[in-house]
């Protein structure tokens, strides 16, 4: 009998052009929370420990901040996506 694992997206997150699609189409759905969801997945692929050095967050706080139904402020996403060298960017 095969087990079943979780799956987890920050495993395939692996290119610049992989996360940029992933968060294009996670922005494109509108849906906030799975957007923040998004954010945590990509900075867990590059590495929480990481993230929390160049932000200044405690590696924990992150890991809470982008779990599921968090509300974050603005100030600390802006922080986790810039980063992540993620460039957001509006389009008409």
């Amino acid at each position: 009998m095969d087990k079943l694992t979780n799956f987890d997206i920050s495993q395939y997150l692996d290119n610049e052009e992989t996360i940029a699609e992933y968060l294009t189409q996670v922005l494109n759905d509108g849906n906030s929370e799975e957007f923040l969801e998004a954010i945590g997945h990509i900075a867990k692929a590059k590495g929480m420990s990481n993230i929390a050095k160049e932000t200044g967050l405690g590696r924990e706080s992150l890991y809470k901040t982008f779990a599921s139904g968090s509300k974050p402020r603005f100030e600390t996403v802006m922080k986790v996506i810039n980063s992540l060298g993620v460039k957001l960017k509006v389009a008409v």
